[in-house]
């Protein structure tokens, strides 16, 4: 069995942060059903969209393995059937604007009249309470006030924006662990309860290194360190052929990975030169010893390179682009590209999930086109007839125009 197999997810969630959480838990093996509003659905199914008719490449990538359910919430058909179905199931998931469930009375204190035991999570920018509760956010919003952009960047340049979605998916994560615990708990009090994570603070938790390193217990701002992350010779080194991403960051921390490099590079003398047998010294003349480093590496190519070096016990790898990923060998042998065949897109890779477990498997399914399990799901759960479907429809529950 999947290790979350029985845990059903009702999955009122958009764009990433919270699609992200429902996602983690689908690969689990828990089964979850997307509430999406008819007509355009989660909103992200149109980011950066082609001709892909509101199915595009954003949402196949945070959407996998869900079921989606058309519903207009807006009308009491709609609300009426939400509310059916939720007795059959164990966790209730919004990351809605603020106010936005309240409007629609799909509330905590309003559904735990529906469903007492109910596991209700809500993810929101800056949390429901508190003078910034009401402040809208997005990713980069929250890696703002994370203090994200303010250590990313050349040490003498402005603020930059981070490159992974951290604020979004990395609360997401947070908030699967979240109802993880309280479905654990459930299941030995008897008792749900409700979660709220807000972003801006389950974004600190990626930042603690910095703060730790950078800040003297609040009273300072770490800095930016543009591509350095220690001493020298740790940093990116340009290779052939002179791509923009054609480059390998090494980073030999320990006194023995630092002779393992010089030994690797054919230079063991570097270990022994005055100008470099010490940390402080390498300081000192760090931009001769880049010198000497980027000669290396510029005759080779950054997989060259970083299969030598990592071979001679020194961590570092070549810069991979987002292309490079889908077709690395290390994660193809791996298997953890997927090969889909999706509606509109056809066969197309997508990325696994991390964890791997040896008694829980769960295969990668195709996300959702916009509806396409209303009537199953409503069948299934609830029982319902042709003639009840007839009539929700004309009640308005799917939207005008079905």
């Amino acid at each position: 069995m999947a290790a979350l197999d029985g845990m059903r997810i009702l999955d009122m969630t958009q764009y990433e942060a919270g699609t992200s959480c429902t996602q983690a838990l689908a690969w689990l093996g828990a089964e979850v059903v997307k509430i999406e509003p008819p007509g355009h659905g989660d909103p992200g199914r149109n980011v950066g969209l082609g001709k892909d008719g509101g199915y595009s490449a954003y949402f196949c990538n945070w959407n996998a393995n869900k079921q989606s359910v058309a519903l207009d919430l807006r009308s009491e058909a709609g609300r009426n059937v939400l509310l059916e179905l939720l007795p059959r199931f164990d966790v209730f998931v919004e990351n809605y604007g603020p106010g936005v469930v309240e409007k629609l009375q799909l509330d905590y204190a309003s559904l735990k009249v529906v469903h007492p035991t109910l596991i209700y999570a809500q993810l929101k920018g800056f949390g429901t309470e508190g003078p910034r509760a009401q402040f809208k956010s997005f990713d980069m919003v929250a890696q703002a006030a994370a203090g994200a952009f303010s250590v990313t960047g050349e040490p003498d340049g402005r603020p930059m924006l981070p490159g992974p979605t951290t604020g979004d998916s990395g609360t997401g994560v947070q908030l699967a662990m979240a109802i993880l615990a309280a479905y654990i708990q459930r299941e030995r009090t008897g008792e749900g309860q409700s979660i709220e994570i807000s972003m801006q603070e389950a974004m600190t938790y990626f930042m603690r290194t910095r703060i730790a390193t950078g800040s003297t217990w609040g009273t300072a701002a770490a800095g930016r360190n543009g591509t350095s992350a220690g001493l020298p010779p740790i940093e990116l080194y340009p290779c052939k052929p002179f791509g923009p991403n054609d480059w390998i960051y090494i980073m030999p921390i320990t006194a023995g990975q630092w002779d393992e490099f010089c030994a690797a590079i054919d230079r063991p003398d570097l270990a022994v030169d005055e100008r470099f047998a010490n940390p402080r010294d390498r300081v000192a003349h760090a931009d001769e010893l880049y010198a000497i480093v980027a000669d290396w590496m510029k005759v080779r190519t950054k997989f060259e390179a970083m299969e030598h070096l990592a071979a001679a016990g020194v961590p570092c790898s070549a810069v991979e682009d987002t292309a490079e990923l889908h077709t690395d060998p290390h994660l193809l042998a791996r298997g953890f590209v997927h090969n889909l065949d999706l509606p509109l897109h056809g066969e197309v890779p997508l990325l696994g999930f991390a964890p791997r477990m040896s008694g829980s498997n769960v295969p990668l399914t195709a996300p959702p086109l916009l509806g396409e399990h209303t009537e199953g799901v409503l069948r299934s759960d609830l029982d319902v007839s042709d003639e009840r479907l007839a009539e929700l429809r004309d009640a308005g529950a799917f939207g005008t125009d079905p």
